[in-house]
């Protein structure tokens, strides 16, 4: 069986931290980014940012992934709705 390990998100806002941690955790990353920011904002701010900084800097880029597994499904679904080559 595989391990498990926490990577950065290729779908990030900033740098994929906080996305990396909801996919590591399979939680929606709303609910992480927002719960973040509540604590940063609770703590004056700067012990969050810091924070934020060293893990952005210690957690690995996750394996790159072919550019067809990385799109959604509805991407290739509209595409596909879109293709009028066999007409």
């Amino acid at each position: 069986m595989a391990e498990k390990r926490l990577y950065k998100s290729d779908r990030h806002v900033i740098s994929g931290v906080l996305g990396g941690i909801s996919e590591y955790f399979n939680i929606d990353p709303t609910w992480v980014r927002v719960i973040y920011a509540a604590v940063t904002l609770f703590t004056v701010g700067f012990p969050g940012v810091v924070l934020y900084a060293i893990l952005a800097l210690v957690i690995p880029s996750g394996p790159k992934r072919p550019d067809y597994l990385a799109q959604d499904s509805t991407e290739q679904q509209s595409t596909k709705d879109s293709d009028w080559s066999d007409f």
